[in-house]
């Protein structure tokens, strides 16, 4: 049951906005009555937290399956930036992400959530880098990881940059072309 009503809410949370999720319309989608999600959960609140992060770890942790098909740091960021190529910056994944950040604006708890999904995935990254001999490695990580989230905000409002563009500029921040 706790799972259904997680999966509704990041289903919800793109198709409606974080703040037009209600009780009664998560319990509709997902099956049960609004009591149960009390039951399961402290607060509406609490339940699109989770689910969110819960969303937000999944795609992040998918990094390391990403990384693993790379034998250089440029080619890791190609592969990475070339993973973005499933969202298009209005598809659910990307707007329960612009959603979650937003609503992290207003709350601590979840602000502190997602930095530690977020910094997971940086410092995943920047120990692959250090590992390979980029300079200022998590600080590379960073600039990467704010590129990524910086590349899908922008194709959601319409104004992405060339990709092939994007991945020439990109590769040079972790040194120079292997060859």
């Amino acid at each position: 049951m706790r799972q259904r009503l997680l999966a509704a809410a990041a289903e919800l949370i793109p198709e409606r906005g974080w703040t037009a999720v209600s009780t009664r319309v998560l319990a509709e989608r997902a099956g049960v009555t609004p009591s149960v999600v009390h039951y399961h959960f402290p607060s509406l609140g609490a339940l699109l937290n989770e689910a969110a992060v819960g969303a937000m770890r999944q795609v992040l942790d998918g990094v390391d399956g990403i990384l693993g098909l790379a034998r250089t740091p440029a080619d890791a960021v190609e592969v990475l930036l070339g993973s973005t190529d499933q969202y298009s910056g209005n598809d659910p994944t990307s707007l329960l992400f612009v959603e979650a950040y937003l609503a992290a604006t207003r709350d601590e708890g979840l602000r502190a959530e997602i930095v530690g999904v977020v910094d997971g995935f940086r410092r995943r990254l920047g120990s692959w880098f250090g590992e390979r001999g980029v300079p200022l490695a998590e600080e590379t990580a960073s600039v990467v990881a704010a590129c990524v989230d910086g590349v899908l905000l922008h194709r959601g409002l319409g104004v992405g940059a060339d990709p092939a563009a994007v991945v020439a500029v990109v590769r040079r921040l972790v040194g120079r072309e292997e060859g």
